[in-house]
């Protein structure tokens, strides 16, 4: 179940958009996406969950589903950023039948909405907060609950999903930028 601050789940509130998330024309758009492999590790899941999650449909591919044996699925940064998510609250504890309720919600919200959202859980249900005051409302109630903020997972994408290859829907081939001196200092660092 997702309560959604002062909203349900099935009316989604009316919130001012923010400007362009991804003003870049060179950062992901709904015709770029990732395969199967590179989508688990963004996401730091198992290719096991992401075939599980499709079949399912918790999470499937936006951009292109897979059509029997040899087809690759392509996920969006969007698909991406709802697997990491998924994920963060698996290891919290929410049931999957919880998390797919949350799921739901969040996929009628464009990636730029979804910048703007913090979850919350107590473990059984999913809070969705929106803004500072519906932040407070929820922690009034003393109960314990932790918090993943969806734009806090946006920015471990942004700054990781260029070191995997993409692919274009059409096919098309996806020019890899090299990677600027502060990038190449990143990992440099990361492997030692």
């Amino acid at each position: 179940m997702v309560e959604a601050g002062h909203h349900s789940a099935s009316e989604p509130s009316q919130v001012a958009e923010q400007g362009e998330l991804f003003p870049d024309a060179s950062l992901p758009d709904e015709l770029v996406g990732y395969r199967g492999p590179a989508a688990c590790q963004i996401a730091g899941i198992t290719y096991r969950q992401l075939d599980y999650w499709a079949r399912t449909k918790l999470v499937a591919p936006s951009i292109r589903t897979a059509h029997g044996s040899g087809s690759q699925r392509l996920y969006s940064f969007k698909d991406v950023l709802v697997l990491k998510v998924v994920k963060r609250l698996l290891d919290t504890g929410v049931s999957l039948q919880n998390i797919r309720v949350a799921v739901e919600h969040l996929a009628v919200r464009g990636v730029r909405d979804l910048a703007k959202v913090t979850l919350f859980s107590d473990g059984t249900t999913v809070y969705e907060c929106t803004s500072p005051e519906e932040i407070v409302d929820l922690l009034q109630g003393g109960q314990g609950v932790f918090g993943i903020a969806v734009s806090g997972a946006m920015q471990e994408i942004s700054g990781t999903i260029h070191e995997f290859p993409a692919e274009r829907a059409d096919g098309g081939v996806i020019e890899t930028m090299t990677p600027d001196e502060l990038t190449q200092r990143r990992n440099a660092r990361r492997t030692g």
